[in-house]
């Protein structure tokens, strides 16, 4: 595990020296993400250099040094991530006379590349990008891969015949001639879901490689292929496995998923909940070994009204059954300090406060391990999130006469916000179902994904032209349904949660928020062959059960009853939680006037601050829930304050000590 950095410029406007000082620089950026090593390599005929930061979690000598090569140097890697069939890949390579120098990972990519090429990606079971150089051609080119889900980031920016790339946003801003400016369009997406999907970012002319891609340079041009999707079975198919044949299936893969990613040289831990993903994960580690565990929970007072798991000796009791080390984190965090500090290791605005949970949660794992297993995939694979369940309900609702209807909508629209209660985030789901109640199922899933619509945006815009010229935000969020319109409409979401809402929110502040903590997570849920086992295996209705009161990740749920307590199976769905409405009126109410102020709103220049003033003085009247809004804003200003506002690495030194943020 690391953080990779790069460049080629074909040119030949920079030597040797300036090449390795350059992608040096890059790679002094991602420090937190590799504390234990880090090298440069360079090839000054062929433009290139390659630079990493190193997390050693396999082979801890120094024979695990990157970048790393094949036997004859024509073939050089940089990498980040971890592949958990390596040791199999490697006695096949060897059996085909290829020899290593190591016992890590890293070089069986080298050599599995060197072997089949492209072609090497599908053998791969794990998280993983990285970049390879060949130099066995007439003409150097670059192969450059992400991981099948997008477990790893990986963010490029080409100009003028030149690329480069990074495992962070704030590496490419050491290139010269790659300047922080804001990305019109991916504010609008910003706005429209919190965070900026793949492949765009809130860079103007940087992206992303989407998951399951890999790009060719070769000759000054940059090709992009995708190599693998994940795919569902038409509505009408017929399913052939039995319940009880099936359950037994999934519980076998799940845990042997868990198994193999628990190889490591480093000390490993898992995040846990008590909710039925952190949990089973829990109990398969705890069949092979004693497992460290740990929960993060606030005081009383942050979590009135906000859906976590409220009850800590859950976790407790469960990790007691399973003999487990457990450590829970009671925080009080000074968000104040925290929200700037995580803002510039998100490289992007991620208005979800969960990453706030996230790095609380790393950042004292690490203190004991290096390594934590997360539950992340599960919900996408089984169905386990509130807007899962709020389609079964409206395809209910919808037998429910339209005069009934629309005055049911009515009350439920002038409801308060309920803020500080615990019927704040059931009138805030309750809102959201009743304005998308007569759009069809896509136009509803994609509302209820939405926290500021057309309308709001278009009157927040400072700029006219802004506001007539919307852009179409959902555009990737259709043609990701329209990818599998063949399947039931369950599984379409499924794909569209796989596909975005899984990849460029929760992957994306999982890797960053780890990785700000020198902590790598792994993920069993995403193993590639468990989730096409359960795309093409697990019928719709045995994922969500029922109608009025369905219930979530059914099959999951009856596979591991035989190894969790039933106080585990029947938890409420919780995830990282944080008290964003707390926070707001008592340590953030400050920053929010100030940053969010009038004076700071029309200095800006983007939006109207009549606009930003009614949204912040409705949600503190009790009016409307606007905190994921309103958050949003201080969010996206804090943002461009550290990398729009005289650059992005000087600026953030000066604000937050950047250069510092390295754990002990």
């Amino acid at each position: 595990m690391c953080g990779l950095a790069g460049f080629i410029d074909t040119s030949g406007e920079r030597d040797d020296p300036q090449l390795a000082a350059l992608v040096s620089r890059m790679a002094e950026t991602l420090r937190h993400r590799g504390p234990d090593d880090d090298a440069t390599w360079t090839d000054a005929q062929a433009g290139i250099a390659l630079g990493f930061r190193r997390l050693a979690i396999l082979d801890l000598s120094p024979d695990g040094h990157m970048p790393m090569s094949n036997e004859d140097g024509s073939v050089w890697i940089t990498y980040n991530g971890e592949i958990y069939n390596f040791a199999d890949l490697r006695r096949e390579l060897e059996a085909k006379g290829h020899r290593f120098r190591s016992h890590t990972d890293t070089e069986v990519v080298v050599h599995l590349y060197e072997e089949y090429g492209a072609d090497c990606l599908n053998r791969l079971n794990g998280m993983f990008a990285f970049t390879i150089c060949d130099l066995r051609g007439s003409s150097p080119r670059l192969f450059i891969a992400r991981d099948h889900f997008g477990i790893k980031p990986l963010y490029y920016c080409e100009r003028d015949g030149k690329l480069a790339f990074a495992s962070e946003v704030k590496a490419l801003l050491e290139v010269p001639g790659i300047e922080a400016r804001i990305n019109r369009e991916a504010l609008d997406q910003y706005l429209t879901f919190l965070w900026v999907p793949d492949p765009a970012t809130m860079f103007e002319g940087i992206r992303k490689l989407p998951a399951g891609h890999y790009a060719l340079w070769q000759d000054g041009a940059l090709k992009i292929n995708p190599y693998w999707d994940l795919t569902f079975p038409g509505a009408e198919h017929y399913f052939e496995r039995r319940h009880d044949e099936l359950m037994e299936e999934i519980r076998e893969r799940f845990c042997a998923s868990v198994e193999q990613q628990m190889v490591s040289d480093v000390p490993i831990g898992a995040f846990l909940s008590a909710g039925l993903d952190s949990s089973s994960i829990v109990a398969a580690m705890a069949r092979k070994q004693s497992v460290r565990t740990y929960t993060i929970t606030f005081p009383e007072k942050y979590r009135v009204g906000e859906t976590t798991i409220d009850d800590p000796g859950v976790p407790q009791r469960l990790a007691r059954k399973l003999g487990c080390e457990h450590h829970e984190i009671v925080v009080e965090p000074d968000v104040v300090e925290l929200l700037p500090k995580l803002t510039w290791h998100m490289d992007e605005p991620t208005a979800d406060p969960a990453i706030i949970t996230a790095y609380l949660v790393c950042r004292e794992a690490r203190k004991q391990a290096t390594v934590l297993l997360s539950g992340i995939g599960g919900d996408e694979l089984f169905a386990g999130y509130r807007k899962h369940v709020a389609h079964a309900w409206a395809q209910e609702y919808q037998r429910v006469p339209g005069f009934a209807r629309s005055m049911a909508e009515s009350a439920v629209l002038a409801l308060p916000g309920f803020r500080g209660t615990n019927m704040k985030g059931r009138v805030r789901l309750a809102k959201k179902m009743a304005r998308s109640a007569a759009l069809t199922p896509v136009e509803a899933f994609v509302r209820n994904c939405t926290y500021f619509d057309s309308q709001q945006r278009a009157a927040l815009y400072a700029s006219e032209s802004q506001s007539r010229q919307l852009a179409n935000s959902a555009q990737g969020h259709l043609a990701a349904f329209d990818k599998v319109r063949h399947a039931s409409f369950l599984n379409q979401m499924l794909y569209l949660d796989t596909k975005i809402f899984m990849t460029t929110l929760n992957l994306t502040y999982n890797d960053k928020m780890s990785m700000a903590s020198s902590v790598e997570v792994r993920v069993p849920f995403l193993d590639r062959q468990l989730a096409e086992f359960v795309a093409w295996n697990v019928r719709p209705e045995w994922k969500l059960k029922g109608k009025w009161r369905p219930v979530t990740k059914y099959i999951f749920r009856e596979a591991m009853r035989s190894m969790l307590p039933e106080e585990v199976l029947g938890q409420p769905k919780a995830g990282f939680a944080a008290p964003v409405d707390y926070w707001l009126a008592n340590e953030l109410r400050p920053m929010v006037d100030d940053l969010l102020s009038e004076s700071q709103v029309r200095k800006r220049g983007l939006f109207r601050p009549e606009e930003v003033r009614r949204y912040v003085d409705e949600h503190r009247r009790g009016v409307e829930d606007w905190s994921m809004q309103i958050w949003q804003l201080l969010t996206l200003e804090i943002w461009m304050q550290l990398f729009l506002d005289g650059g992005a690495r000087s600026f953030a030194d000066q604000k937050i000590g950047a250069s510092q943020m390295i754990p002990a």
